[in-house]
């Protein structure tokens, strides 16, 4: 089942790739039919987790057995909602690439319905991997797609963000590799080299290792920190973002981002608990002010999607700062418990509602050629389901009660304060900046005299097949688009309303990293 799940999308690639390229709405319709089966089966790989914990539906055979690296797949809490979370985005950008904005060109549409499928194949395989080198395998290889999407879809210098992406965190991971090294070595004194995570958490082959340690836990924490991002090395974000296409941008912040805080729940703590305790400060002090950095300057941003960009940064430092607030042994197993299981929280609701964010922004710049916030004034009038689902969006991200943002946020926040009670306060600063931002951008493009770009307001060409679904002379979302961003936000408010869905899930992998992080 697992295999399936991520190699399901390169088959229909495979298909599709020798498809005519004239055949737009079959390229279009396989894709949008692949990825409800992914969703499906993402919900049936979530209800076989045992609720004791430990992995479901285990895949384990030699790849290459003399280097200790086999094909080892699993789902836990952990990696359970975050495949489930990745077919959900996946699903909602199919429905919103309905209309290509490059319908002239079925070849590049095609090609760009590859890229995606393949894009889908890794993030579920990142997330399913419990081998180091299987999973760099797909995190890497994830680097490489996204490239080609910001570079041959994107706008702007889309080039040299591509570039600057590709750099960073091409380079990230190579030193990330060295990490995955010394563990693998470290382990060869107790059974023999290997790649497997839990044998590696089980074995805990570097305890006692101080120097060599640090080491690996540098090396691999500076490749997570690289593709989370955290600050300082966070400076790739925005100019991706900036001039990816809506949909990129999408997977990037949903997926991708998720890529680096995962590892950490996943690598960094369970296999070198005793590293990670010694530098859980240094993980916490970058948790805040990633929280707080992103935060103001989101705060200054004049464009909608950099200024989504930058939130990324403020709430994923919030989970850097519950994962590092872990390793204080001190704070008791249950607030440690209560901080890890927050952070997963918060990795899942930071996908579904950034991807809506983004997805949105691309509608404005389909519409107007523009994503600037001084563009667009007056839009609960001509663009009211715009107007409605934009709203909710910025209501869960700044952590309204009832979406899934509070749910993360409030959980991570109690964890942590037992931990670094100054650290995390200083860290809930970020919600009243959050808030600040998305109220003012609301504010400013929902109300007031109704002010659109001069192609906004132009009527629209018409077209047939799958791109009839909007009025003629409206720029409000298409019945697509707003199936596409109400996917999301469905999600995001079941878990609001709901989260013993996702935290009965998570709390028993929380429980176990914990304990491991506490040998």
């Amino acid at each position: 089942m697992l295999t399936a799940l991520w190699l399901a999308p390169l088959v229909v690639a495979a298909v599709l790739a020798a498809v005519p390229a004239a055949r737009r709405e079959v390229v279009l319709g396989a894709w949008l039919v692949l990825t409800v089966a992914e969703v499906v089966g993402a919900g049936f790989v979530w209800t076989a987790v045992p609720r004791a914990g430990g992995f479901a539906s285990e895949v384990a055979a030699p790849w290459i057995p003399a280097f200790g690296v086999g094909y080892h797949l699993g789902a836990d809490g952990f990696s359970a909602p975050l495949v489930a979370m990745t077919a959900v985005v996946f699903l909602a950008v199919a429905l919103g690439s309905l209309r290509r904005p490059d319908v002239e060109d079925p070849a590049r549409t095609r090609a760009f319905v590859l890229l995606f499928l393949a894009l889908e194949a890794v993030g579920i395989g990142v997330f399913l991997a419990l081998d180091l080198v299987l999973f760099f395998v797909f995190f890497d290889l994830s680097i490489v797609l996204m490239y080609f999407v910001i570079a041959g879809w994107g706008s702007g210098a889309r080039t040299r963000s591509a570039l600057q992406f590709f750099l960073y965190t091409f380079l990230g991971s190579l030193v990330m590799l060295l990490g995955f090294l010394v563990l693998a070595v470290g382990a060869r004194d107790h059974g023999g080299i290997t790649f497997d995570i839990p044998t590696l958490a089980a074995r805990n082959p570097l305890a006692g290792q101080g120097v060599t340690g640090a080491l690996a836990l540098a090396a691999i924490g500076i490749g997570l920190a690289i593709k989370t991002p955290v600050w300082p090395v966070h400076t790739w974000l925005p100019p991706a973002h900036t001039d990816a296409p809506a949909a990129g941008s999408a997977v990037l912040a949903a997926v991708l981002l998720k890529m680096g805080t995962y590892g950490f729940v996943r690598i960094a703590m369970p296999l070198l608990p005793g590293p990670w305790r010694s530098a859980a400060l240094v993980f916490v002090v970058l948790g805040v002010v990633s929280v707080l950095w992103g935060a103001l300057v989101a705060l200054a941003q004049r464009d909608l999607k950099r200024m989504v960009a930058y939130t990324s940064i403020t709430h994923l430092g919030y989970v850097v700062l519950a994962v590092g607030a872990a390793g204080f042994v001190a704070a008791g197993p249950e607030a440690r418990i209560l901080a890890v299981t927050g952070a997963t929280v918060q990795m899942v609701s930071h996908g579904l509602i950034t991807a809506a964010l983004f997805l949105l922004t691309g509608v404005l710049r389909r519409r107007g050629g523009t994503s600037e916030i001084a563009a667009w004034s007056g839009l609960a009038g001509p663009m009211p389901r715009f107007s409605w689902t934009f709203a909710l969006a910025a209501f869960a991200s700044l952590g309204l009660p009832g979406l899934s943002g509070f749910v993360g946020e409030f959980s991570l926040l109690a964890g942590s304060l037992p931990a670094v009670p100054v650290w995390t306060v200083l860290a809930a600063l970020g919600l009243a900046l959050t808030a600040a931002l998305f109220l003012r951008a609301l504010q400013a493009m929902l109300l007031g005299d109704r002010h659109l770009p001069a192609r906004a307001e132009r009527p629209p060409v018409p077209r047939a097949g799958l791109a009839r679904f909007r009025a003629p002379g409206s720029p409000d979302l298409r019945v697509a688009e707003t199936t596409a961003v109400g996917l999301l936000l469905a999600c995001s408010l079941a878990v609001g309303v709901a989260p013993a869905l996702l935290t009965t899930t998570i709390a028993p992998a929380a429980a176990q990293v914990v304990a491991l992080v506490s040998r």
